[in-house]
């Protein structure tokens, strides 16, 4: 029998036995005045010696509750709680048999509040209104975690392979504590360095613009956000911790960070340094920032890398170096002025060795260019941003969040490439030495206000934006490439470029808000854009002569700009009920669109002038508190930019020239959104579904012609009737019994899309389908051992019409197993093994590699010092080979990666609150 079939049995052998222990308590909820039934009350048992929770569930719609529990021989308490009612509480000395407890009635609040709860007999979750909370001390966690592995713990609540965190099936883009950026509104530094045991409560709510925050409109995105509330014992002290190690082949890595709250103040210093493709601040408990392991907080890139303010980290694209400094600070400073403030500095040296081999399609036969290079690139960034929202008084509130970074990067790249037929005959070689400065700075600011008048409802909100980019880079090319076929001369280049970008754009809005009914309000606005772009590039050739790079080259140089200025003027309405809501704004876009060029001593003036549709449709219907449907309609306009109108000849790349087309339109599409959802508390199982797309009406795309020698000539073209697809589904299912904890999860995420474009002057199509199943299970023995087996399989298929080629497939296996064991005490032991593998891949790249990784830590002084030893990549398999299949190529590329090294650590915490330094955690109960 497979190894599989043993596991599989023995699950459920294993369920089965659980649940010959366990006994049904059931019953129903109802309001003593009215005698209707309650919703989403919470029920939960907890033991009388010490309050701890042993089990919960909440009322469905009619009020009933049933569960199943551990036999238990010990006195216990049934407690229910509804916001707005008193706690229903009854003791009993045991559970060891079915229990019916009939009708229950759960008198009114005589205060009315939405909250007065004693903290230990707070309920592990309440759904109130639209916020969904939970009670973190209600979940058993090991002292030493952090927030992330507060999140796993919670019913509802994913964080995938990814890093993508979604809660009932809702994406997750912003994380705040006690309702303030803590770093950054993504949460990526709160949910590695916060420790769990300092978080009272975890608030989910749908995520909104500052102007549906302050005006209290519907959200219209389908996204969540988690607020932390900080324990108020823990609101007041110091708190942090200091990481330092050093490994073979020259690795290391180190990092600190030192928080200070005082009720509304907090001050955070966080700083790392490291050589293992990290930030340093992903300081998973288990593998500290050993990058490839279940270090998955960060929203990761197909690449594996992920960004910060900017700043690009990891990925398998070469060794990094980097180094971080931040401060983060919040405060009220003086009554109803809140303040905010975040300062990064981070810089990142990476070195990489590229192979690629990538086939290229055309109507009449393939061609196939094999490209090697040797690349460094050195940069840094400042970051500074601020939030200050000020209560003017109860009716008028405005906030202002200015944001400045400044960039520098420098590169160089050393490259060969070749081009060659079907018949394996040379087209085209060139080599380069290239390296490139780039000196970025940027503003963003946006004031968002808001006046409520006297009548409920009625309301004036505006907004004012502006965002301004200045680029300089500084380029230098030596290069030459050699044309084997027909008469194209060779060319040979030794010329630096220097260019200049600047990016204005101011925009204002004003809408006022009428209410007609308690439900139904009626909404007017108008919006004011202008966007100012300039593109200028002066190249100058090597003089021989003179041993510089003085010589004018006129056809690398040129000078463009273009200005757009767009009014909209929209009216429409929005209608709230309990259960449903629906927002709808309809008007018109006028828009002035006007570029110049000077090229070759030319002036070219292109002037245009549009009046479009807008439309922004959204809502949603609850059919309970924890199920519900979404849809949102838009229709947007993506304006080209003046490189892709104006007909001037960009001849920077030898082996391809673009050229802009003056009859181009602008991108128009529909964009359409649905999802379901489906969460139940009671059994903690949910499923969620959802599919969206764009479809457009007119869609720029490229359409580009060769010559004997594969060299290209790139133009832009309009197309219509193309698309974009997407959809998926997820299911997750929690048993929980004594100390076992049984988590499945499963789902798959797809699309299909339509492409189209032109080659050679003929019109192809690609039809593009891609599926990624996914199915992972997770096992937890209390808090002594945990697995952790994902998989998930990815196909892609294109299908391909006038091409010699008709169609192009590729499939991926990822297999991952984490295993990690805190027994005996003070001690950790993880393992981490995954398994790659890719289909379809070219000659002479690897298709598939394991990677596994482990770790073992003591802990000792208190549990102030941690000692780890670590090894990535045991097997010495690592490796960065991938395959991407487009609507005009096939891509093989191959970068270098982290191998195979060992690192030992040493971690310091300190934790001292209200002036007393922390005892040993007793949260946990058994």
């Amino acid at each position: 029998m497979p190894k599989s079939l043993y596991l599989l049995c023995f699950l459920l052998i294993s369920t089965f036995t659980f649940a010959q222990k366990t006994v049904s308590l059931k019953g129903k909820v109802i309001d003593e005045t009215t005698k209707l039934p309650i919703e989403s009350a919470t029920v939960y048992l907890s033991a009388v010696k010490d309050s701890a929770v042993i089990d919960y569930t909440i009322t469905n719609k009619l009020g009933n509750f049933d569960f199943k529990i551990k036999k238990i021989n010990q006195p216990v308490f049934l407690k229910i709680s509804f916001i707005g009612f008193q706690q229903s509480k009854t003791q009993l000395t045991s559970f060891t048999e079915d229990k019916d407890f009939g009708t229950i009635e759960l008198k009114e609040s005589i205060n009315k509040l939405d909250e007065i709860v004693i903290k230990n007999e707070a309920p592990p979750i309440r759904i109130k209104k639209d916020t969904l909370e939970f009670n973190a001390s209600s979940f058993k966690l090991r002292p030493d975690a952090n927030v992330e592995t507060l999140l796993k713990q919670l019913p509802g609540v994913e964080i995938d392979a990814e890093g993508k965190i979604t809660v009932n099936g809702k994406e997750v883009n912003q994380i705040l504590v006690n309702g303030k950026p803590f770093f950054d509104k993504d949460g990526k530094i709160a949910l590695q360095n916060l420790p769990s045991d300092i978080i009272n409560k975890v608030q989910v709510t749908d995520t909104k613009t500052k102007k549906e925050e302050i005006t209290g409109q519907a959200a219209s995105s389908n996204n969540a956000s988690i607020n932390l509330t900080i324990d108020e014992d823990k609101n007041k002290g110091l708190f942090g911790k200091f990481m330092a190690g050093s490994g073979t082949d020259k690795r290391y890595e180190s990092s600190a960070l030192v928080n200070y709250f005082k009720g509304k103040r907090k001050i955070s210093i966080l700083a790392s340094s490291n050589n293992i493709n990290a930030t340093g601040f992903s300081m998973d408990e288990i593998f500290d920032n050993m990058s490839g392991t279940r270090n998955n907080s960060f929203y990761t890139s197909s690449d594996g890398s992920f960004g910060l303010n900017g700043m690009t980290f990891g990925g398998n694209k070469g060794i990094t170096h980097s180094n971080l400094v931040g401060i983060n600070y919040s405060d009220e400073l003086v009554k109803d002025f809140e303040t905010s403030a975040s300062y990064f500095f981070a810089s990142a040296d990476t070195r990489n060795k590229n192979k690629t081999n990538q086939i290229n399609f055309l109507p009449d036969g393939n061609f196939t260019t094999n490209s090697n290079s040797d690349s460094k690139e050195n940069k840094y960034s400042h970051n500074l941003n601020m939030e200050l929202e000020y209560k003017i008084d109860s009716t008028f509130s405005i906030v202002i969040v200015p944001k400045f970074a400044k960039s520098n990067s420098q590169s160089t790249n050393n490259s060969h490439e070749e081009s060659l037929d079907d018949a394996n005959q040379l087209l085209n070689e060139s080599t380069s030495f290239v390296t490139n400065e780039n000196n970025r700075q940027s503003f963003n600011n946006n004031i968002d206000f808001n006046k409520a008048f006297r009548r409920k409802g009625r309301n004036i909100s505006g907004s004012i934006q502006n965002e301004n980019i200045r680029t300089e880079i500084n380029n230098l090319t030596n290069s030459g490439t050699i044309f084997y076929q027909g008469t194209e001369p060779d060319d040979i280049r030794n010329q630096i470029k220097n260019s200049r970008n600047i990016a204005d754009k101011y925009s204002f809005g004003l809408e006022y808000t009428e209410p007609v009914l308690d439900s139904l309000s009626i909404h007017v606005s108008v919006d004011v854009e202008q966007e100012k772009k300039l593109q200028s590039r002066k190249a100058f050739d090597f003089d021989s002569v003179l041993g510089t790079y003085t010589t004018e080259n006129d056809a690398l140089s040129n000078y463009l700009t273009s200005s757009r200025n767009t009014i909209w003027a929209k009216s429409g309405f929005s209608f709230a009920k309990k259960k449903y809501n629906l927002n709808v704004r309809l008007g018109q876009a006028i828009t002035r669109f006007d570029n110049h060029s000077l090229y070759l001593g030319n002036t070219v003036d292109l002037n245009k002038n549009y009046i479009l549709p807008v439309a922004d449709i959204y809502g949603g219907y609850n059919f309970t508190k924890s199920k519900g449907i979404w849809l949102n309609y838009s229709y947007d306009v993506y304006y080209p930019e003046a490189s892709q109108v104006l007909p001037v000849e960009n001849l920077t790349n030898p082996l391809n020239t673009y050229i802009g087309n003056p009859d181009l339109d602008p991108n128009k599409y529909h964009q359409l959104y649905f999802s379901f959802r489906d969460y139940d508390y009671a059994t903690k199982s949910g499923y969620s579904i959802y599919m969206g797309g764009n479809v457009y009406d007119n869609q720029i795309t490229l359409s580009t012609t060769f010559d004997e020698n594969r060299k290209r000539t790139t133009t832009y073209k309009n197309v219509s009737g193309t698309y974009e697809n997407w959809f998926g589904f997820h299911w997750s299912k929690t048993i929980k019994k004594g100390v076992h904890s049984f988590k499945f999860g499963g789902g798959f995420n797809s699309g299909y899309d339509l492409n189209k474009g032109f080659t050679n002057g003929e019109l192809y199509e690609a039809k593009v389908f891609d599926i990624t199943p996914r199915v992972n299970f997770t096992y937890d023995y209390g808090e002594l051992f945990s697995i952790n087996p994902t998989y998930r399989y990815t196909i892609n298929d294109t299908k391909y019409s006038n091409y010699v080629v008709s169609s192009a497939s590729s499939f991926v296996h990822k297999f991952n197993m984490q295993i990690t064991n805190y027994w005996p005490k003070n001690w950790v032991f993880g393992n981490d093994f995954g398994y790659t593998y890719n289909s379809n891949i070219a000659d002479g790249f690897k298709k598939d590699f394991y990677l596994w990784n482990t770790s073992l830590a003591y802990s000792f002084y208190n549990k102030k010092f941690t000692a780890k030893v670590k090894v990535y990549d045991i097997l010495n398999q690592n490796q960065n080979a991938t395959r991407t299949i487009s609507a005009t190529t096939i891509k093989d590329e191959e970068n270098i990666v982290l191998k195979r090294y060992a690192m030992f650590s040493l971690t310091y915490k300190i934790e001292k609150f209200a002036g007393k330094e922390k005892k040993p955690s007793g949260r946990f109960n058994w």
